[in-house]
């Protein structure tokens, strides 16, 4: 009982963050949405998986945890720099470049 209410707090609070997400002013207030309702999914992963009796459902919630984490460290870097980065070939050849080129 005490679970099944957990779920429906849970699911409320996200409807609420999905208003938020989609009516928010500024690109920061929809980035704090949606990170706050990829937590709140995490939540919702593990009280599912201990009402199931599935301690895998664990395994899971801690997965999106780390790919909700890293996500939002990628759009925010995207929105700020307005680019992802280069990757490593292109920062060994811009480094040979500025240092003249010999070696």
């Amino acid at each position: 009982m005490m679970f099944t209410a957990a779920m429906f707090a849970l699911a409320v609070a996200m409807l609420l963050v999905l208003v938020r997400l989609f009516a928010g002013p500024t690109l920061y207030d929809r980035v704090l949405a949606l990170n706050a309702f990829g937590t709140m999914t995490v939540l919702l992963i593990g009280v599912v998986g201990f009402m199931t009796e599935r301690p895998d459902f664990l395994d899971i919630a801690l997965l999106y945890a780390l790919i909700n984490f890293v996500g939002t460290i990628a759009i925010l870097k995207f929105f700020r720099y307005k680019d992802l980065g280069q990757g490593l070939a292109a920062s060994e050849e811009q480094n040979s470049l500025r240092d003249g080129g010999s070696q």
